[in-house]
């Protein structure tokens, strides 16, 4: 004792006490080994090529299982090819007067500037800094809900819903990265599924909201699937139309080899510009047919609606940005 202060003691061997750290940070506390414990000393890493060499086998199975697919998924590409180029063919004979090529279309149809329907707007997205076009209504009226189009559509596929929630929550129709006129990277790398998802977080926090009711059909709906999943904060509620998730429609493919064959078009995608070219071949019958098929096409359309839909396609590589979403469905570019 010196001065009036007290000075501590050895400590007690027992004690769970260690020795102060240099800093003033707290002491760690020093266990005791337990008499009854056995002590394993920790084993040695291995060497980095024994561990390859026991990878290699999986590795090299996994390669070959994807070329395996990928062999796959062309053969049936060449004859999903060799299918629509009859069909292209069938119909340049038929109608030749439409020519070979689809004809342009310089003026937009009077029904895709009614002003019924909301506001024609663009946004930059803030990673990307590509320009999105979307119709907007109902600023003000209650919460977001986002309307995400499929293939082969466009914001006008949400026409009926644009003029029916206005009166009780923003609407806004996005025209998807790729489809005019909203901005359309040629490149293939463009339009991976992590790309596409940022662009939705982009789009709802651009608008100023945090959270938003999203609405989907086809292609969007694929992708509000993944946004919910990996931006799940961002979603309030979620609407999906005829869209299952990803990974249900390719356990339902492989069990039901029916759905392969009615997804043909997806095989032909993956060639490059020749599903573009047929398909806007006779002035895009073969879309015209989907549009107006007795059975699966949209009822009662009439020829200016039939015109909104194929108004974007028309324009100069109309049809590159909505068929390269298709090219990255057998990629490894998953999120």
């Amino acid at each position: 004792m010196s001065g009036g202060a007290l000075c501590p003691g050895p400590a007690a061997p027992d004690s769970t006490v260690g020795p102060q750290n240099k800093g003033g940070e707290l002491p760690r506390p020093v266990q005791a080994p337990d008499p009854g414990s056995v002590v394993v000393p920790e084993r040695e890493e291995m060497p980095e090529f024994v561990v390859t060499a026991l990878l290699a086998p999986s590795r090299l199975s996994l390669k070959l299982l994807r070329a395996l697919v990928m062999s796959l998924v062309y053969l049936a590409a060449v004859v999903a090819a060799f299918v629509y180029s009859c069909i292209a063919l069938t119909n340049v004979l038929c109608h030749p007067r439409r020519g070979c090529c689809g004809r342009p279309r310089l003026t937009a149809p009077a029904c895709l500037r009614d002003p019924t329907l909301g506001e024609h707007c663009f946004l930059t997205l803030r990673s990307s800094g590509l320009r999105l076009h979307y119709v907007s209504a109902g600023r003000g009226n209650g919460p977001l809900m986002l309307f995400l189009h499929g293939f082969p559509e466009n914001w006008f596929s949400w026409r009926y819903q644009l003029r029916e929630f206005q009166s009780r929550f923003h609407v806004v129709a996005v025209d998807l990265r790729g489809y005019s006129p909203s901005d359309a990277p040629k490149d293939v790398d463009c339009y991976t599924r992590d790309l596409l998802l940022v662009d939705i977080k982009d789009i709802i926090q651009g608008l100023g909201y945090s959270k938003c009711i999203l609405v989907s059909h086809d292609w969007g709906g694929i992708l509000a699937w993944d946004f919910s999943i990996y931006f799940p904060s961002l979603v309030e509620r979620m609407v999906v139309v005829s869209a299952p998730p990803s990974s249900v429609f390719q356990e339902y493919s492989i069990r039901h080899i029916g759905q392969l064959f009615r997804s043909n078009y997806m095989f032909l995608f993956q060639l490059p510009w020749l599903p573009e070219k047929l398909l806007s071949l006779s002035d895009f019958q073969i879309l015209k047919e989907v549009y107006t098929h007795r059975k699966t096409g949209i009822p009662c359309l009439t020829p200016c609606e039939l015109e909104a839909f194929l108004y974007p396609f028309s324009q100069p590589g109309g049809l590159i940005g909505p068929i390269n979403y298709y090219r990255n469905l057998f990629s490894l570019s998953w999120p």
